[in-house]
């Protein structure tokens, strides 16, 4: 599992992590539900089946985490993370699903999810996801990234102009989040205010044509920007 958040982050919480449970199969939130509270800093605090559940029950309990399954009756996952983001943009979002086709993927990445697993995945992968989400990071299993990247690469249809070369500010913005840095840190490092360093992303994502975090280190990857070696801790 990819992430870009530290393994002592969940420390920042002084309090459980609150989380939001939404698929439509009642097996599957059981088993969610019991591997989560088996966890000290962990508490569930509702279930949800559809998407429009979801946003009311996330608007009315601010979770910290929604887990979000894609596939459901009425509204489905995509379009329900950027509504629930749209309402409340400080609840994170990860994405369990059987679904991992690059269409899905880039779509719920660009939504504001901040990470996704496949229902495959280990338990423990799962409770780490959801600490890594908690704390601003992201998630994504190894074997979505080459399908994200090919995406992209589709999707790249047009060269870049000089209006999309990052400036230096920028660029120093891009190496810090891909090794794993989440925004507090980075502006303290960087002596910036969060309110900057969310402004220095967001010309990022735009001049990238991208959506998210991971999108963005995927993306300078590919065109050489950075290296392996940069992003150690993503």
């Amino acid at each position: 599992m990819i992430t870009n958040a530290t393994p002592n982050q969940s420390q920042n919480f002084t309090r459980p992590i609150r989380v939001l449970l939404v698929d439509d199969h009642t097996l599957v939130r059981e088993g969610m539900r019991r591997l989560l509270e088996a966890e000290e800093d962990m508490t569930v605090v509702a279930e949800a089946v559809t998407g429009e559940e979801a946003i009311t029950m996330a608007q009315q309990l601010r979770p910290d985490v929604v887990i979000m399954d894609i596939a459901m009756p009425g509204m489905g996952g995509i379009k329900a993370t950027h509504v629930l983001k749209e309402y409340c943009p400080e609840i994170e979002v990860l994405v369990l699903s059987a679904y991992d086709d690059e269409p899905y993927l880039v779509a719920l990445l660009e939504a504001g999810a901040k990470g996704f697993l496949l229902k495959n995945a280990r338990g423990q992968e799962l409770v780490s996801a959801v600490r890594t989400v908690a704390c601003g990071g992201s998630v994504l299993h190894p074997t979505l990234v080459g399908k994200i990247t090919r995406r992209l690469s589709q999707r790249a249809s047009s060269p870049h102009t000089s209006n999309d070369t990052l400036s230096e500010r920028e660029f120093d913005v891009l190496r810090l989040a891909a090794q794993g840095l989440p925004n507090k840190e980075i502006a303290r490092r960087m002596g910036l205010s969060i309110r900057t360093v969310h402004s220095h992303l967001a010309s990022i994502f735009a001049k990238m044509h991208v959506g998210s975090r991971t999108e963005a280190v995927l993306q300078a990857l590919r065109r050489g920007m950075i290296s392996l070696q940069d992003t150690h801790g993503f």
